[in-house]
Formats: C-alpha cells, structure tokens, sequence
C-alpha cells in the first residue's frame, strides 16, 4: 500500500487515500472528539471494496466497483494508522473502534471475517470494538453466522453490530438501497440468536432525508427495545446526495426533537449521530468523496470542501 494523498492535518479528522496496485485506490479515514483525547477514543473507519455494487442513494462509494480487498489490503489501512501513533503496536486507547464502513458493502467480502479473526494477534488493543454496518443484502447468510462466531469466541460484549434500514417503508427502502436485501422480520430472527445479555444493543441506521419515512409505530411490530437501539444521523453532503436532491432531516442537536420524542416513547434508545462540521468539510463520514473528486476534477456546491496534502508518484 502507497499513499498517495490525505487532507491537510485535522485535530478532529483524517481521510487517506492509498494506491494497492496501478488505478486501484481505497480510502480509510480517522477520527477523535472534541475535548476527548486520543487515548480515551479512537474512530479508524476502512474500506472492505475497492467501491462498492450497491449504490445507495446517498452515498458515493456506488460510483464503480472493481472488486474485493483482500486481508493483507484491510489489514494495512489498520496498521497503517496504528503505527502512525503507536508503532509499538500497544493502542492505550480507552474505547478503540475499528468501523468497516468507509467504501463498500462488507458482507460482499469473507475475507473481513479473516481480519476480524487475526486482529487481536496483531495489535495490543484492550479497548478495541469492531463495528460493522450492514444492508442485509441476500446472499450474506453465510457470512452473518461467521460474524456471530467471531463475535462470540473474540471479541465478546466488544463489538458492534448496525443494520442500515433508512427507512420503515420497504418499498422506499428498495428505493434508497436498491438490491435485494434481507426483510425486517429476516433481520430480527438473525438479531435475537446473535445478541446476547450484556452485548451492545444492536443499531438500526437511519440517514433521514425528508421524504424517508420513519414509524415508530412500524418499529415496535418488528424490533424489540431490549435488544435494538435507533441511531440517526445527517445525510452527508455528497455528490450522490447533492444530485439526488436530497435533504436531510437532522441538522442540528435539537433536529426534530419531536420525532425523537415519539420513538424514545415507543421504547427505544435514540442516538442522535452528528458529527462537527469539521467532518464535513474533510469527508471523513462517508464513502469516496475525495477520490471522486481527484479523478473527475468536479466539486458541487454544497459538498465537501478540504484541502488536500499530494504525495504525487
């Protein structure tokens, strides 16, 4: 692995982008909070394609795709950032997560199972928790029961695991995320033997433009509060999202405080996910930007907007 580009140094977050072989480019990105250090937690988010098939509405990693990363290939952007701040392979770090969410779908690519299973051989890590996010998409069966085994004989309590649902309406769910993917009731009966007493509740996803619908209703026929927490976030000004014409409904702390209310009242725990608009600048928070933006030499009103440091050849 090569960089070749990243954004100008941040003290809230980086994107990296990196050559694996001739016009074969990943993105992986990191990131801390405001007024947390470091050493009390770390966000690396990797890549697990090189783009992504799916294309969801909202997201710029659907542009192409050229295929699969293999371990070595996820393993490096890991590393990479490791031994940027502590080459000793030992990360201090308090709450250490590594998200596979930054270019592509990771269900589409066992060898993440291979990563997930070789980590803690490789890294002193007492504080680190996995996160993977994921459509459902049919055929990732195989897959989803490797994860619960990982899961359960690694990493324990220790991990993370997030459905990508964006909408309660399945037929605008095709819509934003358009393969076929798993049914609600197909997410719930795989949720009830992964989750165990005491694992982080598991999250459903919701990226909310102002058509999308939402039900709390809807929730709580299929998803027990016990065990699943909702998680919403802002649309990321990408280019998908800019030609898509999409708005989003959360864009602020006190966004639509009375949504939040009526699902807090069906049950569930809300996480309202904002990032500093610092991370909006960068594009440290969703999938492919800078790269589209290096080989098409485009940019869009409202997207991300940074400063990037060239390595060259």
């Amino acid at each position: 692995m090569r960089l070749v580009a990243k954004t100008k140094q941040s003290e809230i977050a980086n994107v990296y982008i990196a050559e694996l072989k001739p016009d074969k480019y990943i993105e992986f990105a990191e990131s801390v909070y405001p007024d947390i250090p470091r050493n009390k937690k770390w966000v690396i988010t990797i890549s697990t394609l090189d783009g992504c098939p799916v294309s969801c509405k909202f997201c710029d990693a659907g542009v192409y795709y050229k295929g699969k990363l293999t371990k070595d290939d996820m393993l490096s952007q890991i590393l990479y950032l490791i031994d940027l701040y502590y080459p000793n392979r030992t990360v201090p770090v308090e709450k250490f997560k590594i998200q596979f969410a930054r270019m592509g779908e990771p269900t589409f690519n066992k060898a993440v199972i291979d990563v997930l299973t070789d980590l803690p051989s490789l890294i002193d890590a007492h504080g680190l928790t996995p996160s993977i996010s994921t459509i459902a998409p049919n055929g990732c069966e195989d897959f989803l029961v490797q994860l619960a085994d990982v899961k359960q004989n690694i990493y324990k309590s220790n991990f993370q695991l997030q459905f990508s649902i964006h909408s309660t309406n399945e037929i605008q769910r095709d819509d934003i995320i358009p393969v076929k993917k798993w049914d609600f009731k197909k997410i719930v009966n795989y949720s009830e033997k992964f989750f165990q007493k005491g694992d982080k509740k598991i999250t459903l996803n919701f990226a909310l433009d102002k058509s999308y619908k939402l039900e709390p209703d809807v929730l709580i026929q299929y998803f027990d509060p016990d065990i699943f927490l909702i998680k919403l976030t802002p649309i990321n000004p990408t280019f998908s999202a800019e030609l898509n014409k999409l708005s989003s409904v959360i864009n602020g702390a006190n966004s639509n405080r009375e949504l939040i209310n009526k699902i807090e009242d069906a049950g569930f725990e809300v996480i309202l996910s904002i990032g500093e608009q610092e991370e909006n600048r960068i594009g440290s928070n969703c999938g492919q930007h800078i790269l589209n933006f290096l080989k098409s030499g485009e940019n869009l009103q409202h997207s991300y907007t940074y400063d990037i440091i060239n390595y060259g050849t």
